[in-house]
């Protein structure tokens, strides 16, 4: 049993913080200096990357550098998978004992293990191994034993799947609404609904369209899959695990249907997060006479269309300069989209370190009382967030330099794919609004951080 003040000092500190799901980015405003310097930074390197890099496809060749044998066996050793299955099958089914039976208070783990873990967390863990959740995700879990218990093909599907990637756009969609609008969204009636909601849209998906469900449409599959692209680990098309750029990971995303529009999410969200963190918003929000869900929702909506729409818009201006038809642009924006996967994670990464280093302790010290008793069932009731990792220095420092490597990786990826798929003259030429609507992404992000 927890001590009766540790147990006090834990109600203490889940009361201090701010509301985000479970608590918000609260760091103090980027210094204008680091602005300054990340925005020149920006400029440089999409002025050299027009009129210096590479002007035949380079990445398609290269699949990078084989790993040490010994780590190659360990990544694919079936106990290593099988120990990672068993770990998030065995949170799943503790978080569920939480959410049915635990109380709905600040002391139920479930708000974080849901807004911490499974989509910060997830995210930062894909950009470094790759995409964790198609070997760890529970409901494909759940959905391969079955099919194996009654002795069918794997493959097994009622109708074949062809919506692309837009039921999970939509399904990121929805999800960031909950966690940056809903104001019910860490009250456990509200969990569990929206739990039981997305478990019956993914049975019903997986027993109707098979995997393909997972590959494609499971939100939190395409979260970890295009952030996991990112990744430094990958596989040679022989198979054997190699050490490569992020660029190559996104060189082997494909322009698909509703790929466009999930981008747009991924990277709509994050910045709608930052910018609703901004004093002036939240006053205007208070303030005005529309309903403030409203106003956030339509908010969030005109976010992601901003990004979706600024993308085609330089791309149909690409094939304009390029003196290609006008019609390509719904082609070109699609083959396109990749390159924005990098801004994407660096918007990730500069909006939710802190609140991921600092809440994740909250979440495994919770953890240790599901039922909210006063137990430690775990062991874990003691632990307490270090602020190490969140002085106010190191937390700036690594918002502008994600935000510009994540620039830089959209420039390098956005001339790679342009170089690929336009011929010489058209590639260079077209590359000029895409890049600057890549500064316009990574401005608005520096400046977001900036405002106070």
């Amino acid at each position: 049993m927890a001590s009766p003040a540790a147990y006090g000092s834990i109600s203490t500190l889940l009361g201090a913080l701010p509301t985000h799901g479970v608590g918000s980015r609260s760091d103090l405003p980027l210094p204008f200096v680091a602005l300054l310097v990340s925005a020149l930074v920006a400029l440089v390197i999409s002025f050299l990357a027009i009129g210096v890099l590479w002007r035949e496809p380079r990445l398609s060749g290269s699949q990078g550098v084989l790993l040490p044998s010994g780590i190659a066996v360990v990544l694919d050793s079936r106990w290593v998978r099988r120990v990672a299955q068993v770990v998030s099958v065995a949170l799943t089914l503790w978080t569920l004992v939480a959410l049915l039976a635990g109380p709905d208070s600040a002391r139920n783990p479930v708000p974080h293990v849901v807004y911490v873990w499974l989509w910060v967390g997830l995210a930062l863990v894909s950009m470094v191994l790759g995409p964790v959740w198609r070997i760890i995700n529970p409901l494909r879990l759940l959905h391969s034993g079955l099919l194996r218990l009654a002795r069918v093909s794997p493959d097994l599907a009622v109708l074949p799947y062809r919506a692309g990637w837009w039921p999970a756009a939509v399904g990121l969609g929805l999800f960031t609404w909950v966690e940056l609008v809903a104001t019910e969204n860490t009250s456990i009636p509200f969990l569990r609904l929206l739990i039981l909601a997305f478990l019956l849209v993914s049975v019903l998906g997986a027993g109707l369209f098979g995997r393909s469900w997972f590959d494609r449409a499971d939100p939190f599959e395409a979260w970890s899959r295009l952030l996991g692209a990112l990744s430094p680990l990958g596989r040679r098309t022989d198979g054997r695990w190699v050490l490569r750029t992020p660029l190559h990971g996104i060189n082997e995303l494909r322009g698909e249907r509703g790929l466009v529009a999930t981008v747009a999410v991924m990277l709509g969200s994050t910045a709608y997060d930052g910018f609703s963190a901004n004093l002036a918003w939240a006053t205007f929000v208070q303030t005005s006479s529309i309903s403030a869900s409203l106003l956030k929702t339509a908010t969030l909506l005109a976010f992601f269309a901003a990004v979706a729409l600024t993308l085609w818009v330089a791309s149909a201006v690409s094939m304009a300069l390029a003196r290609r038809p006008i019609r390509e642009s719904f082609h070109f924006v699609s083959d396109i989209a990749p390159s924005l996967i990098p801004i994407a994670g660096g918007y990730v990464v500069a909006h939710y370190w802190s609140l991921f280093v600092y809440q994740t302790p909250v979440g495994l010290a919770l953890l240790s009382d599901p039922l909210g008793t006063g137990a430690d069932l775990l062991g874990t009731a003691g632990i307490r967030p270090d602020d190490t990792l969140v002085q106010a220095t190191l937390v700036a420092t690594i918002q502008a330099v994600s935000i510009v490597a994540g620039h830089l990786l959209g420039v390098l990826a956005a001339h790679e794919r342009a170089v690929s798929v336009l011929d010489r003259r058209s590639a260079i030429v077209g590359q000029v609004p895409l890049m600057v609507t890549m500064l316009f992404y990574t401005f608005a992000g520096l400046t977001i951080l900036f405002a106070p």
